[in-house]
């Protein structure tokens, strides 16, 4: 276990260290240009290429239904400590000031705390950490519950909790939210590998893309040390440890006793806990912009989970590897 972590650890402290690092050298707009460049070609090429190489037909349903679950448990556990927090907060004698009776009575942190608590860094963080602790036969896993996560949680649950949450006049029609949803580049790419399996390519071509993946990967962390240095949460990480909790011990711990209630494998079942326990998704910050909710709360979820995320790698290897 201790190579395999050191495996995982090397690529992820070094390229996200030199993300950080290499912030202030680098123009304004190049994060957007590599974010932009990930989002449409980068992890559309690493879905497209493990989906042709992973045998996922006998998961088409059964991942999806437990990613979904994997949402359905992290709101009802952010419910649950949020209304926790509400109580709290309105007793008299824990409040100093008249502002500090109910902070959690700010529409825009309830839904932040919702976000934070359940939507996960599935693309970027999974794509490029899970598999190093999944044998490659059961990769495939990896992917749907990539694909499955992003577009009915990211694009469907939080988009919906952020309309709640959020002002009123930015909600969305309903035809914008499934243009949304149909106009991800990773859904499509998912679907093409699949229906190309059977089509061998050019020697040149598999070839490409098995590489590309040496520099897909790193560029995803490297773009996740350029967006925790231009985080603006370090100030306020006290406000992200209960929904980092959530999401990093409570969700993927409750996917892992459902996991093993099925009887599945040691590889499903990491494969299914590692994903339900990525940090929280750096698209929580896109949607408290676009819908006015509480920005520090989701900029410290991101700085908490994401050292969190050094901490619950080897538990989970301990409990369900």
């Amino acid at each position: 276990m201790t190579e395999t972590l050191l495996h995982a650890y090397v690529p992820l402290v070094f390229w996200t260290g030199l993300g950080v690092f290499l912030v202030r050298f680098l123009p304004d707009s190049f994060p957007r240009f590599l974010g932009r460049s990930l989002y449409w070609v980068g992890v559309p090429v690493q879905i497209f290429t493990l989906a042709r190489q992973t045998d996922i037909s006998a998961q088409v349903g059964l991942v999806p239904a437990i990613a979904i679950l994997g949402l359905i448990i992290g709101i009802i556990l952010a419910s649950i400590a949020l209304r926790f927090l509400e109580q709290q907060a309105a007793c008299p004698e824990e409040a100093e000031t008249k502002d500090d009776k109910n902070p959690w009575a700010l529409s825009s942190r309830r839904g932040s705390f919702m976000i934070s608590s359940i939507l996960g860094n599935t693309g970027f963080v999974g794509l490029a950490v899970a598999p190093n602790f999944v044998a490659e036969p059961f990769q495939g896993w990896i992917v749907l519950y990539s694909v499955s996560h992003n577009v009915i949680g990211t694009y469907g649950i939080g988009v919906l909790l952020a309309s709640f949450y959020g002002r009123p006049q930015a909600s969305n029609p309903w035809f914008t939210t499934l243009r949304d949803i149909f106009t991800v580049p990773s859904l499509w790419a998912f679907a093409l590998g699949i229906s190309t399996r059977s089509i061998s390519f050019p020697w040149g071509v598999e070839n490409g893309l098995h590489y590309s993946l040496w520099v897909i990967i790193p560029a995803a962390l490297l773009l996740m040390g350029i967006r925790l240095q231009q985080i603006n949460g370090w100030q306020g990480l006290k406000l992200g440890l209960i929904p980092a909790s959530i999401k990093m011990i409570g969700i993927p711990l409750m996917v892992g006793c459902i996991a093993a209630a099925l009887h599945l494998s040691a590889n499903p079942r990491l494969a299914l806990v590692l994903m339900a326990g990525m940090p929280t998704a750096f698209a929580g910050l896109i949607l408290a912009e676009e819908y006015e909710l509480d920005r520090e709360l989701i900029a410290s979820s991101i700085v908490v989970t994401t050292l969190l995320l050094f901490l619950t790698l080897p538990l989970w290897l301990v409990l369900f590897g």
